[in-house]
């Protein structure tokens, strides 16, 4: 387990819109369990240590409309940016592009890995990874390394290998 350069422990970001899973995932990461969550008002954050990376630091954000605005109140030394979007909702993959569009066009995140991580994808209604991508237009995502991975918060289906490609996307940069 590494630090980075400067010695300090990644800083990720976990942002997405309401309802995503994002504080199930930050629980099911640090604890190894389900738990049943509530909205997020604020932020949560935890510590994680991966075998094949550094050490994180994981920072929940609120993903309701009004605590959006203060995403980038987190993006100081920003390591990584996890952005969580739910597979089933279809109608609000729009929304999810335009939030997404806010977090990537903040200067103090220029350059800073992108991973998207498309929840509940043990549902069978679940997007694919393409229609995911091409709803969220990565394709014009040019300045920075990004990656898509399928998951479920759950039951934790695809984190591990999530996790390892987010310590690869760090020890890149």
């Amino acid at each position: 387990i590494g630090l980075l350069k400067d010695n300090h422990m990644a800083k990720v970001v976990l942002v997405g819109l309401d309802g995503a899973g994002k504080s199930t995932l930050l629980h099911r990461l640090i604890r190894g369990e389900l738990a049943h969550t509530t909205p997020t008002v604020g932020f949560n954050v935890g510590s994680l240590e991966l075998d094949s990376g550094p050490e994180l630091t994981v920072w929940d954000i609120g993903g309701q409309g009004g605590m959006r605005a203060q995403w980038g109140d987190h993006m100081e030394e920003c390591d990584a940016l996890l952005f969580m979007v739910d597979g089933v909702d279809r109608v609000r993959i729009g929304e999810a592009r335009a939030a997404l569009g806010r977090v990537l066009g903040d200067e103090r995140v220029r350059g800073v890995p992108l991973m998207v991580l498309v929840n509940k994808m043990d549902l069978p209604e679940a997007m694919g990874l393409q229609e995911v991508t091409g709803g969220l237009g990565l394709g014009q995502c040019w300045d920075r390394d990004w990656e898509v991975q399928g998951c479920s918060a759950h039951n934790g289906l695809g984190l591990q290998e999530a996790l390892d490609s987010l310590a690869t996307l760090i020890k890149k940069r």
